[in-house]
């Protein structure tokens, strides 16, 4: 498999395939199945790439390009419409949450979820909290477990990228009313976020000590937070010096 290393290339790649727009936009999918989804690329990279189709199509075509990609099923279509999305938010915030929910569920795996839910659903709540708690608040009763999964992948980006601390406080209060989950990925990424709050804020993390150790708690939650409690002090120590 090729392997792509640089932006000029990609650049190129995307170039190469425009063409193939004029015939219908079928051939431009195909275009960059062959020409990027099927060469070995780093997920930044991949990011600029879809920053540049986003630019390339008209604004009507996003959402059939990426439908349309989604249905390939390939690792790299996923970091596409997760940035395509990511740049539509401000303009389509309520159709660009939507996508990221029905590819998420079409694609029906952790890394589809990972992918898509940190560039659209984290992107949200970093950007745009007020508008994406409630959001994720709805997703808490998804009846898809990758959905419910979502939250917790959406927090970890958030609160990771420096996401405030009001903000954080609510995120947690929702990740504690998903820690008597059983379900195996919904556990991971509750406790992925979970970690995250507590690694960045642990004074948060004493407000809600009684709900923590409750019995309504389950163990697994406990421990992820009782990890991130540990990475505070290595954290603070790698940045005061």
């Amino acid at each position: 498999m090729e392997i792509i290393t640089s932006k000029a290339t990609v650049n190129k790649l995307i170039a190469d395939a425009v063409p193939a727009h004029s015939i219908g936009l079928n051939n431009f999918v195909a275009a960059i199945q062959s020409s990027v989804l099927h060469k070995k690329i780093r997920f930044p990279l991949l990011e600029h790439a879809a920053d540049t189709i986003f630019k390339t199509l008209p604004d009507k075509e996003h959402i059939p390009f990426l439908d349309k990609t989604i249905a390939l099923h390939e690792l790299g279509g996923n970091v596409l419409a997760g940035k395509i999305l990511q740049n539509r938010l401000p303009q389509y915030f309520n159709q660009s949450i939507d996508k990221a929910v029905e590819y998420i569920v079409a694609g029906n795996q952790w890394y589809v979820c990972d992918i898509i839910g940190e560039r659209v659903l984290g992107y949200a709540l970093l950007t745009s909290p007020k508008s994406t708690l409630p959001v994720l608040q709805n997703f808490a009763a998804h009846p898809d477990k990758w959905i419910v999964r979502s939250i917790g992948v959406a927090g970890h980006y958030a609160v990771k990228k420096g996401l405030q601390k009001q903000y954080v406080d609510a995120l947690f209060q929702l990740l504690l009313s998903l820690a008597g989950t059983t379900d195996f990925h919904t556990k991971k990424g509750i406790g992925w976020a979970a970690k995250t709050c507590a690694k960045f804020h642990p004074e948060i993390i004493e407000q809600y000590r009684d709900k923590i150790d409750a019995g309504t708690t389950r163990q697994w939650f406990r421990t992820k937070v009782k990890i991130g409690l540990g990475r505070t002090d290595k954290y603070a120590k790698r940045h005061t010096g």
